[in-house]
C-alpha cells in the first residue's frame, strides 16, 4: 500500500495546497515546481504550457482547473467569529463539525465550523455557519492577521482505502491537474498541444472563457470529475476505467473524437466507460467558437465533499490514454 500511494504523492501534495476560485496562486506555484518546465501565466491566472507537434497541422488545447470549492471571509464579527460566503457548490449538510483553514497574508490559521449538540437542540439552539478560530473579539481576529476576503478551505486529510481508492478533499480537479502534468512529461505529440491549468472553473468556467478569446484550436479537451454512483449513471463504477463524459449540462462531446478515443482504448487494452452527468466543463466554452470538444474524466464518488474518492487505477489509465491520444491525433 505504501508503494501505491508513493507513486501518487505528487497528487496528494497538490490536493493539500489551498486554492479557491480566484485565489489559485499557491496551486499554480506547486504545478510549476512539478512540471520542471517553463510555463507562462496569463492575465487572469491560467497557467499555460505549449508543446510543438511533430506535424503541427492541428492545435489541441487540454484543460484542468486548479480551483476548489471553499469560502471567502465576508465579515469579522465583534464576538470573534468569521462570517463566510460560499465559493462554488458547497454541500451545506456536510458543514457542521468541519475542520477548516483560513488562508491569510501572514499564513494559515486553523479553525472549525461548529455543530449544535443534541443536548441543546431542545433549547432552540440552531446551527450558525461561521468559522471559529478561538478568538473572542474583532481585535483578536485582527491580531491573528485575518481580514475580509481571506479565503477558507476544508482542512485536508487523505486515506488509501483497500489499497486502491484514494479519498481526499480537492481531488476535483487536482487529479486532472496531475494528469496533465504526467501526460506532458516526455510527450512527443503529433499536433501542437496547449496544456492549460485554469482558474475560476467552479464559479462559471471563467478561466476557460478567457482562453477561448486567445486560442482557436482544432480540438478542446477538458479533464474534470465525473460524479458517479447515481440512478442516472449507475453503470459507471470506480475501478472500471476512465470515463468519456459524453453529455453534461454544458456540452455534448464530439462523436467523431469519441470514436477515435474509444478505438484507441481498445487497441491499447485500456478499460473505458461512457457516461452522462451533471455540471459543466471548461472545454464547453469552445463549442461556441465552432471547436469540437470532448470531456474526459475518472469516476468520482462523494464529489464536492470532504471525502471525494477516486480509483488510482482509473487515474493511471486516464494518463495512459491521454498521452497515447496526444501522440497520434
Amino acid at each position: 500500500m505504501e508503494g501505491r500511494i508513493e507513486k501518487f504523492k505528487g497528487l496528494v501534495s497538490l490536493c493539500e495546497v489551498p486554492g479557491v476560485s480566484g485565489r489559485e496562486e499557491l496551486v499554480r506555484e506547486e504545478i510549476c515546481k512539478m512540471l520542471g518546465e517553463l510555463a507562462k501565466t496569463d492575465k487572469i491566472g491560467n497557467l499555460i504550457l505549449e508543446k510543438k507537434g511533430t506535424e503541427g497541422k492541428k492545435q489541441v488545447i487540454i484543460m484542468a482547473h486548479m480551483d476548489e470549492i471553499g469560502f471567502y471571509v465576508s465579515s469579522l464579527r465583534a464576538d470573534g467569529k468569521l462570517e463566510i460566503k460560499n465559493v462554488g457548490g458547497i454541500i451545506e449538510e456536510t458543514l457542521p463539525g468541519s475542520f477548516v483553514q483560513v488562508v491569510t497574508r501572514k499564513g494559515v490559521v486553523d479553525g472549525v465550523i461548529g455543530a449544535v449538540p443534541p443536548h441543546l437542540k431542545s433549547d432552540g439552539v440552531v446551527f450558525e455557519k461561521v468559522v471559529d478560530v478561538g478568538a473572542k473579539s474583532y481585535e483578536e481576529l485582527e491580531s491573528l492577521g485575518i481580514a475580509v476576503m481571506d479565503f477558507v478551505v476544508f482542512k485536508k486529510n487523505h486515506a488509501l482505502l483497500n489499497g486502491e481508492l484514494l479519498a481526499m478533499r480537492s481531488l476535483d480537479d487536482r487529479f486532472g491537474c496531475f494528469a496533465l502534468i504526467e501526460a506532458s512529461k516526455g510527450l512527443v505529440p503529433k499536433s501542437d498541444i496547449i496544456f492549460a491549468w485554469t482558474v475560476q472553473e467552479e464559479v462559471g468556467l471563467r478561466g476557460a472563457k478567457a482562453l477561448a478569446h486567445t486560442y482557436s484550436p482544432d480540438l478542446a479537451i477538458a479533464i474534470d470529475s465525473f460524479a458517479c454512483c447515481s440512478k442516472t449513471n449507475g453503470h459507471i463504477k470506480l475501478g472500471n476505467g476512465p470515463v468519456v463524459r459524453i453529455y453534461d449540462n454544458s456540452s455534448i462531446s464530439n462523436f467523431e473524437v469519441v470514436d477515435i478515443i474509444t478505438n484507441l482504448a481498445k487497441e491499447e487494452g485500456i478499460p473505458l466507460q461512457i457516461g452522462v452527468t451533471g455540471g459543466g466543463n471548461d472545454a464547453s466554452v469552445f463549442v461556441e467558437k465552432g471547436v469540437p470538444m470532448v470531456a474526459l474524466s475518472v469516476p468520482v464518488k462523494y464529489l464536492h465533499s470532504q471525502v471525494e474518492m477516486i480509483s488510482l487505477s482509473d487515474l493511471e489509465n486516464l494518463i495512459k490514454l491521454l498521452k497515447r491520444f496526444l501522440e497520434v491525433f
